[in-house]
């Protein structure tokens, strides 16, 4: 397909292959610099905002979406702070950092958190978490699609089948692969994206889809907070009136990379992913570097290289002599590392070609 004039250029020589924020295309660039309404008082902003929701429901699969002004840990925390109630029982399935991180948001909205855990090499553990169900009553289950620190996606229809089976609410961070891969988000209660990553707009907002199940627990709550609450939300656009002066520039910026990805069509856009990723792990592969934990569990948004003890090192470098950047692991991965985002706008085989072609010639120095 032909590119859009100026859609994925940038505005220097550098290269940020980074898995979020990515790279943002001049037509969001230029769609932000235009004058914007009054979000709070022109009915024009509404009928915008409306239309948005509608587009990404197109990517959704839903028409039940809301958009949040807050970068995607926002969603993380206002799903917890929105379904979960003192006392409650939340499954935190997790093999990775930010599976394991639900835990905190539940414990801080006073929930009981029990944390289904695997190893962050090993897919999700479906024996396990079907055990824990049948241990005890849940309220809410969290997870995430795409482990973006280890570049591991979860094939989460089985484990959204067990909790259909169990009534349990399930919420489901998808903000690495939303926009870059195929999500079920039919089986999925909440399901939270972001604006920086796949969508390739700036950090600054986050979008969810929210079931009628959701919904109905969210609307039983007597007491609950306000910035992070999604009940507001429900019905503003509808009624005129946000519940906080919204992000009307950023919203600008998310239409116009919504209307990039779909006038190019999502099956291309997931074919464009796909194709990046394996010439990724190809390169990879000539160079001896072995794929974190290994390619049949990675994502087409990311990919993560065993560099033991260097990631630090060889991040320095290609951003200092090759004008590219990358982003090592995190936390106990940090040095070990290196990771890779072909997401986004960034989805494309030449951009790849550039980066491990500098990754090649540093390790070869």
């Amino acid at each position: 397909m032909t590119e859009r004039a100026g859609s994925p250029d940038m505005s220097d020589d550098r290269l940020r292959m980074t898995p979020g924020p990515t790279a943002v295309p001049a037509a969001v660039r230029d769609r932000m610099a235009e004058p914007t309404p009054n979000p709070d008082v022109e009915p024009e902003f509404f009928e915008f905002y409306r239309e948005l929701t509608d587009d990404l429901g197109a990517i959704y699969g839903d028409d039940d979406i809301v958009i949040l002004g807050g970068e995607g840990i926002l969603g993380l925390e206002a799903a917890v702070a929105s379904l979960v109630e003192p006392g409650d029982r939340v499954l935190c399935i997790a093999n990775g950092p930010y599976g394991e991180g639900f835990a905190d948001f539940v414990e801080s909205y006073d929930g009981e958190a029990v944390v289904c855990d695997s190893s962050w090499r090993d897919p999700i553990d479906l024996a396990a978490v079907e055990s824990r169900l049948e241990e005890g009553s849940f309220d809410v289950a969290t997870m995430v699609h795409c482990e973006t620190p280890t570049g591991v996606l979860n094939d989460l229809e089985p484990v959204l089948a067990l909790l259909e089976d169990h009534g349990v609410i399930s919420v489901v961070d998808a903000v690495s692969s939303l926009g870059g891969t195929a999500v079920p988000t039919d089986r999925m209660d909440v399901c939270l994206g972001a604006s920086q990553k796949c969508f390739s707009a700036p950090p600054g907002l986050t979008v969810a889809s929210v079931s009628d199940r959701a919904w109905a627990k969210i609307e039983s709550f007597e007491t609950r907070g306000f910035y992070t609450d999604l009940e507001p939300w429900r019905d503003a656009a509808d009624e005129e009136w946000f519940p906080y002066t919204h992000l009307s520039s950023n919203l600008y910026g998310l239409g116009a990379a919504i209307d990039l990805l779909l006038e190019e069509g999502l099956e291309t856009v997931f074919e464009r992913h796909e194709r990046a990723a394996q010439r990724c792990r190809e390169r990879a592969a000539d160079l001896g570097l072995s794929i974190y934990p290994d390619g049949a569990q990675s994502s087409p948004t990311v990919t993560a290289l065993e560099v033991p003890g260097r990631a630090e090192e060889l991040q320095r470098t290609l951003a200092d002599d090759h004008d590219i950047v990358l982003a090592t692991g995190l936390g106990d991965l940090a040095a070990d590392v290196l990771r890779v985002g072909h997401m986004g706008h960034n989805a494309r085989v030449d951009r790849v070609e550039r980066t491990m072609d500098a990754l090649e010639a540093v390790l070869e120095e």
